[in-house]
């Protein structure tokens, strides 16, 4: 297999970092207003085909395959976003009873287990190396589609790019699936970011907090007034 896939993602996350490290407040903005334009193209073209089907009796064919791409880019882009903002949900129990130094072993197993499972589905053949039999990865998966050419069932090019570049109608397979190794080296990224800030005393869990009990404390009194 070819290991250029890895380099270029070495060198996205390292260019992510230095931009992030220079520019905080714009990358933020950035990859919120990213998620954002994924939610609204969804929204968009859900409430277009209403109109298209019911007023017009039309309406557009990759519709369906254009949303589900979407959800997919969504869901491997949220994942590392949910981790770096601290608004996944999860069962906090068990942290808020034990001693906190405990819990903060226990906040590091966490983010240790999510870096792994990220490094693990992005390529697994360092398993080898363990003794586990395995082999494949998300990498691995894009490069296959990369190098075959597919092209996606409904998805097309625009007329004007299939004329000027000689492209076959059909939008090529790998370029919707890029997603799947960046988000899964984003989510590894975020969660050894989310280590070091348990380590270093700037966070408490890898989790948002029990914002339910948060709340009913603070409002607790507030019928009596």
């Amino acid at each position: 297999m070819a290991y250029w896939p890895h380099l270029y993602l070495l060198i996205f996350i390292i260019a992510l970092w230095l931009l992030e490290k220079r520019f905080p407040v714009f990358m933020e903005k950035l990859e919120e207003n990213l998620l954002v334009i994924v939610i609204s193209s969804i929204m968009a073209v859900s409430f277009g085909q209403v109109i298209a089907r019911y007023g017009f009796n039309t309406g557009w064919v990759a519709a369906l395959e254009f949303n589900t791409v979407m959800f997919s880019w969504l869901i491997l882009l949220g994942m590392s976003y949910g981790i770096k903002t601290g608004i996944h949900l999860g069962v906090d129990i068990l942290l808020n009873a034990v001693p906190k130094p405990i819990a903060k072993t226990l906040s590091l197993i966490g983010a240790a287990g999510a870096c792994l499972y990220g490094l693990i589905l992005l390529d697994s053949t360092w398993l080898a190396m363990l003794g586990v039999d395995v082999r494949g990865g998300a990498i691995e998966y894009w490069h296959k589609m990369y190098r075959i050419g597919l092209g996606q069932d409904e998805l097309r090019y625009p007329a004007f790019m299939v004329e000027w570049f000689d492209l076959k109608p059909r939008l090529h397979r790998w370029i919707v699936l890029i997603v799947l190794p960046i988000g899964l080296a984003l989510l590894s990224y975020r969660s050894l970011q989310a280590f070091w800030a348990i380590a270093t005393g700037k966070r408490e869990m890898l989790i948002s907090g029990h914002e339910a009990a948060d709340l009913v404390e603070e409002n607790k009194g507030a019928l009596k007034d």
